[in-house]
């Protein structure tokens, strides 16, 4: 059969590098060549090595349809999931949850706090097992142990229980969206998966609102027959569970064992990505890319964004309290929760329409989505007890600068090339997620109830830094680029060219380099 695209995708030698009709590529005077090793290089640099056709881009088209329908709606439903089990506990607590476990207000605050302790302790294990074992395999255990950790919290009697329930959800938590920034990597260019991890990140919205509707079903169980939280943990856990089985068996751990593509196709969707420099798969943990991510100051601005970011997350546990503290009844609660959900999916699936119309704008749009986000902290610190609408609105408008997370958590990949200083930087940015998790749920004090001004005022103040960091993330990056932009005009960058053993040349795509080390490389932003 004729291949569209110029090769011969049953010659296995030729695609994997071994093909002996190679040829040396010319160097010009002013360019240096480089003689690597595959082995060396990113995994999708040996499947491809001896290709030389073009795609179209309507064959790119195609591909990256299949990728979206057999990867988005699994992704998506796993992190319905996921967010759906973190939110138990704020969920359970109004469903008797606290009372039947004797649970006091600072043993409540420790179970949100432990689920990031133990995020927090097992995130850098959880990397190293993403980039040295397949990360879709990975990712599938971790959801199986966590599932049958969340059923136990049915079994749940005290204090104690609840504390190890809670640990090893957080213990397989860290696998989930660090695994999901990996895979999303490798079948996406970096447009599309800002948009992609914005689709999957929306996913939080739905979860919220699920929560408030199954709150609402289970509350409706007689306690005297089976505690309604209990019921609410089953039924999260065997979805989880459901998931998890599905996970192991249909999610690819990278293009080129992606059971859904042939192997035309599978050329074709590692093609995609060149030029994007930030590659595809590569086992090898290498030391020199570590350093390079601990001594650089983006991995850095990112942790702390994603600290300050998520100290408002604390939330999630006390958001229904707070609802329920204004007067609400325990049914109202749980259906005003909803719209927490909804607005989430709102403001998540607007920005990534924005992004998609300027893709460049990442700081700017984040910045953007954090402007209610002051006006909520301001109007919670300010109103009077009594206005309980205007107190209920300005929790709700505290929802509206989720994007700015969204996004730094697919820029965070982006602006750092290197398979081991990506998988380095996202370890980073969710070590920092964890610490303002960790951290925050302790700010809830009892003797701050029911204004929590403490709690709103430091949050407040972290509305405010939110977007200034992003703002200062884009000046940065957009300085550097324009230096090397008039260091390309100049001539002071000299070309270079990598080929491999048979005299290829392989794209620094899948050279496995950092962004320092390639001076071709162009921040997003």
């Amino acid at each position: 059969m004729d291949d569209p695209i110029g090769i011969d995708v049953d010659n296995e030698k030729n695609l994997s590098g071994l093909g002996n009709d190679t040829k040396v590529l010319p160097v010009a005077d002013h360019e240096e060549a480089h003689h690597v090793a595959l082995h060396d290089v990113d995994e999708a640099a040996a499947f491809v090595a001896g290709f030389h056709g073009e795609i179209t881009e309507e064959q790119s088209r195609r591909v990256r349809r299949k990728c979206d329908m057999h990867l988005l709606p699994l992704m998506m439903t796993l992190y319905f999931v996921q967010f759906t089990d973190k939110t138990t506990l704020g969920s359970s607590s109004i469903l008797g949850i606290r009372k039947d476990t004797h649970l006091t207000q600072s043993e409540y605050n420790w179970l949100g706090t432990i689920f990031y302790l133990a995020y927090l302790v097992f995130e850098w294990p959880q990397t190293l097992g993403l980039q040295k074992f397949p990360p879709g395999k990975w990712m599938a255990c971790n959801i199986l142990v966590w599932a049958v950790a969340l059923c136990c919290h049915a079994a749940c009697k005290n204090f104690a229980g609840l504390f190890v329930c809670r640990f090893f959800l957080g213990v397989c938590e860290g696998s989930i969206t660090a695994g999901f920034l990996i895979v999303t990597s490798m079948f996406y260019t970096h447009s599309e998966a800002t948009q992609r991890v914005g689709y999957w990140f929306l996913m939080n919205g739905t979860a919220q609102i699920f929560n408030g509707l199954v709150s609402f079903g289970v509350w409706h169980i007689d306690p005297e027959k089976f505690a309604p939280w209990k019921a609410y943990m089953l039924i999260t856990g065997l979805i989880t569970l459901a998931v998890g089985i599905c996970f192991w068996f249909f999610i690819p751990d990278s293009p080129m064992k992606a059971h859904f593509l042939t192997q035309e196709e599978k050329i074709i969707a590692i093609e995609r990505l060149r030029g994007e420099s930030t590659g595809v798969e590569n086992k090898t943990w290498k030391r020199e890319q570590f350093m390079e991510a601990l001594t650089d100051w983006k991995p850095w601005a990112f942790m702390i964004y994603a600290g300050s970011n998520n100290v408002a997350n604390s939330l999630t546990n006390m958001t229904s309290l707070i609802i329920n503290s204004f007067g609400f009844t325990v049914w109202q609660t749980a259906l005003l929760g909803c719209v927490s959900g909804a607005i989430e999916i709102l403001t998540i699936y607007s920005s990534v329409l924005v992004i998609k119309r300027f893709p460049n704008a990442r700081g700017y749009v984040g910045a953007s989505y954090a402007i209610p986000n002051i006006i909520s902290g301001v109007l919670l610190v300010a109103l009077p007890w009594t206005a309980k609408a205007g107190l209920l609105v300005a929790v709700y408008l505290g929802g509206v600068g989720t994007p700015g997370f969204v996004l730094s958590l697919s820029w965070c990949a982006e602006s750092n090339a290197g398979h081991t200083k990506k998988t380095t930087t996202n370890a980073m940015l969710l070590i920092g997620y964890c610490l303002g998790n960790l951290l925050s749920p302790q700010m809830w004090q009892a003797k701050y109830a029911p204004r929590y001004y403490i709690p709103w005022g430091i949050i407040l103040g972290t509305y405010v830094a939110n977007p200034l960091i992003l703002l200062g993330i884009r000046y940065f990056l957009n300085k550097e680029n324009k230096r090397r932009d008039r260091l390309a005009a100049s001539g002071q960058i000299q070309v270079e060219k990598y080929v491999d053993e048979n005299g290829d040349e392989i794209d620094p795509t899948f050279l496995d380099i950092t962004d320092r080390k390639n001076m071709a490389f162009r921040y997003p932003l």
